[in-house]
């Protein structure tokens, strides 16, 4: 039985102890080596003073001990906080002041720029390098601790965690203002970890590659489902879209998981002789429908899933790779052990193909935001629901995106509401307008959003980049808006880049950061 984050090896190393856990740049640990590791760990972890509750921070590209010391945090009793490896010194220093980080886990190479700012954390009072031949710098009123002192400790950790006990913290990206930490519970993450393996049929002869980073729910939820059935999960820090191929093939990946913008360089590259790829998965976004012929013609034995999810209750729909065909557009039907619901803002249900807001009820919810009740009030709310005609007051998600659900109870997104274009009246989905323009030959990257306009409100903005020695015409761009989309949704300004759309710490295309470079775009137009 699996209560707890950390009962995920546990359980897997006394049914499969000598079984592959987990692989990195060609090194390997078994369950059992993997679960010893994680016990001393956690050990050292207690020995430093991580009482129950405590927050331990890693800021680490993905490897070995990035995996160890997340598990190790919660079997001490602690929570553990992924901070994405390419966040800056001051997106870092946010996140462990907000969180009250008493414990950072990171390496020699990070220490000389993170320096300064960690005299700034009232809380932290460890720091652990995992580096072991390295010297790094003397931090005043910090304990420097190296990675294999703490896993020699002589220690007993024995500290009483229960299922609803917090277990992480994850910082969303968000569209606006600085991050939110989404407090995880260890049911939360043991739930979603069954749904998930449960839906894409997951067993202990499963490669499964995470490519996506650990701080990111959705790179998280690779481990945690390979660790759910004695599976294995291979570590990555990919430079170009290629390495991920090169690993597929190399390590024999059964399952790969990205989101769409990484999805459409990977859709542009040469998958000749890979041949294990069992499924692949989208999430974050929706996949545009031409990127899913182009997968589906490069990979015709491969299942597609196309998922939704809010990190606040973790993952809320899929769709069945067979009903690809005929609902392209959907994002499918609740997972496993969860309840999506369409309602209105005062709780009622939506008809169906009547637009509101999506509500995920059951054991993925979230505990809420880490220390913002006015925000966790807007988000985690109660609804009144019915069970054996006795009322339930229950506190469930709401997501915050409008969507619609069918007669048959398939689901379908239409816009994020804090991403809606505002233009003459109109209110506007950028994914309708991005859905058009990624059908145009060349296309590579899209994004569509609002730029303040004195007569309109809000005019349209689209940026595109275009794939690698090809050319492509603003003039073509525009006959095809006019064609496919209806005037109040034809862009008002257009450009064309050579180089890569940013991407916020998730890999998404970083909508925010785009509509605020382009703010001014058309005051300085009229």
């Amino acid at each position: 039985m699996v209560d707890l984050f950390h009962d995920l090896i546990q359980n897997s190393a006394a049914t499969r102890p000598e079984a592959e856990a987990l692989s990195y740049q060609r090194e390997t640990l078994t369950y059992a080596s993997l679960a010893e590791q994680v016990e001393r760990t956690a050990q050292g972890f207690f020995a430093l003073g991580l009482h129950r509750g405590d927050r331990l921070a890693i800021y680490l590209e993905k490897r070995f001990e990035s995996v160890i010391a997340m598990f190790a945090a919660t079997r001490a009793g602690g929570v553990f906080v992924p901070v994405n490896p390419t966040l800056k010194v001051d997106q870092v220093a946010y996140i462990l002041h907000d969180c009250g980080a008493k414990i950072l886990i990171t390496s020699a190479a990070r220490l000389p720029m993170l320096q300064s700012m960690l005299l700034g954390q009232p809380d932290l009072h460890t720091v652990v390098v995992v580096d072991h031949h390295h010297e790094w710098p003397t931090i005043a009123d910090l304990r420097m601790v190296r990675w294999d002192v703490i896993q020699a400790t002589d220690a007993h950790c024995s500290v009483r965690v229960i299922d609803n006990d917090m277990a992480t913290i994850i910082y969303t990206s968000g569209s606006t203002g600085k991050p939110k930490g989404v407090v995880l519970s260890h049911r939360n993450l043991v739930a979603g970890a069954k749904s998930v393996a449960a839906y894409l049929h997951n067993d202990a002869e499963d490669r499964i590659l995470t490519a996506l980073p650990l701080s990111f729910d959705y790179g998280l939820s690779q481990l945690t489902t390979a660790f759910s059935v004695g599976a294995t999960n291979v570590l990555m820090n990919y430079l170009l879209p290629r390495d991920i191929l090169d690993h597929t093939k190399e390590y024999r990946i059964t399952g790969l998981a990205a989101v769409p913008s990484l999805w459409i360089q990977l859709a542009a590259l040469n998958w000749r002789g890979i041949d294990s790829l069992r499924y692949i998965t989208n999430s974050g976004g929706v996949l545009p429908s031409l990127v899913i012929r182009q997968l589906r013609n490069i990979l015709p034995r491969t299942q597609i899933f196309l998922m939704y999810g809010f990190t606040e209750a973790f993952r809320s729909t899929f769709l069945k790779p067979e009903e690809i065909d005929q609902r392209p557009n959907s994002i499918g039907k609740a997972i496993p052990n969860a309840e999506v619901l369409v309602v209105h803002p005062d709780g009622r249900a939506c008809a169906p193909e009547e637009p509101g807001e999506l509500v995920h009820r059951g054991a993925t919810v979230a505990m809420g935001y880490w220390s913002d009740r006015e925000k966790t009030a807007k988000t985690f709310k109660p609804m009144m629901t019915q069970q054996n005609g006795s009322p339930l007051n229950e506190i469930v998600a709401w997501s915050g995106d409008t969507v619609k659900m069918d007669a048959e109870g398939f689901l379908y997104f239409i816009e994020r509401r804090d991403a809606q274009i505002k233009s003459s009246g109109y209110r506007i989905s950028p994914t309708e307008i991005e859905e058009v323009l990624y059908a145009i030959e060349h296309v590579n990257e899209v994004a569509a959003f609002g730029a303040p306009h004195e007569v309109l409100g809000q005019g349209i903005v689209v940026i595109i980049t275009t794939k690698p020695e090809a050319k492509l015409e603003i003039e073509a761009i525009t006959t095809v808006c006019k064609n496919k989309l209806p005037a109040y949704m034809h862009p008002h300004h257009i450009e064309i880049r050579d180089s890569d759309l940013p991407k916020n710490s998730n890999g998404k295309i970083d909508r925010y950061r785009l509509a605020e470079e382009m703010r001014h775009v058309f005051v300085q137009s009229q």
